[in-house]
């Protein structure tokens, strides 16, 4: 499996107010034959995110439009997403509406903070109305701290959902910092979730301690998943996982090896947050950069 580079796509880089950082967890749809949509998450100078988006054309992937405001505001004051809203998967429901999931952020006196799942659901106007005002994945005995990260996929009448979970905090390097696994959660209307998932991605080498948002694509007859390693002293970088049923998975990192930092710029330092689509006969991954997306977004080519 090599991936090519194909090049630095988009940052805020102060387009507005409620955009001035970054362009995070890259989360895309093909909106039409001509244009693919790419929500992304956008930093104020607060480091408040909100959601937008950039269309690109599906030919070239030239920026073809940018959101002028928010499709997506953070919650009301005491919520569980005052703090800001991660949108990191689009799924088509059974109705033509699109379902949101989002990581929302709780600030914590003696944690840094929490991270729960909310969900969104466009109307008929493509609108996007926040579905509760609490989360649709909340804490558990076995994820009290994080349930977040989520991606979900509408597959032979489930909704399926990975997403990152945990219940550990640890101090690397003076800092505290937190654990992930990513977890595995079904549904049959997308909206009520069971009370705790299981876990189907777990820690396995001693500089790993935790994961970011899984994207989960099938392919050839192949749940494949892509993720990114919080490894000690390097930041992020991308993992890979193959299954038959999309519950029990194998991990295979090396067939990413391909793919890592460049020697300078925009992603020196840190790939995350991988998205892949197949879009016209090829397999394309958008990834974040530096500082977990704040130096933007690029893309990659499935090239062998």
């Amino acid at each position: 499996m090599t991936w090519r580079k194909k090049g630095f796509i988009f940052n805020a880089n102060s387009h507005s107010a409620w955009a001035s950082t970054g362009a995070m967890i890259p989360t895309p749809i093909i909106l039409s034959e001509k244009t693919v949509r790419v929500f992304l998450t956008f930093l104020d100078d607060d480091g408040i995110g909100r959601t937008g988006y950039v269309d690109l054309d599906s030919d070239n992937l030239t920026i073809k439009k940018i959101s002028k405001s928010p499709i997506f505001e953070i919650g009301e004051p005491g919520t569980f997403d005052e703090n800001g809203v991660l949108t990191c998967s689009v799924t088509r429901g059974t109705d033509d509406s699109y379902y949101f999931y989002y990581s929302g952020f709780e600030l914590g006196r003696k944690i840094r903070y929490r991270l729960l799942t909310g969900l969104a659901i466009t109307d008929k106007d493509l609108n996007l109305i926040r579905k509760f005002k609490t989360p649709v994945l909340d804490r558990s005995e076995d994820e009290l701290f994080f349930i977040g990260g989520p991606f979900c996929i509408h597959d032979n009448g489930v909704y399926r959902m990975w997403y990152v979970a945990g219940s550990e905090w640890k101090f690397i390097d003076d800092k505290q910092m937190p654990v992930y696994l990513i977890n595995y959660i079904e549904s049959s209307d997308g909206i009520n979730w069971p009370d705790q998932g299981d876990i189907c991605i777990s820690i396995q080498h001693s500089d790993e301690y935790g994961f970011g948002r899984p994207y989960v694509i099938k392919h050839n007859g192949i749940y494949k998943m892509f993720y990114s390693i919080r490894k000690i002293g390097a930041g992020y970088r991308l993992g890979y996982a193959e299954s038959r049923n999309g519950i029990d998975w194998t991990r295979l990192d090396e067939k990413l090896a391909s793919l890592d930092v460049s020697e300078d710029g925009w992603d020196s330092e840190m790939i995350a947050y991988s998205a892949v689509i197949e879009l016209k006969g090829k397999l394309l991954m958008f990834y974040n950069g530096n500082d977990f997306g704040k130096t933007g977004f690029g893309v990659a080519e499935w090239v062998d």
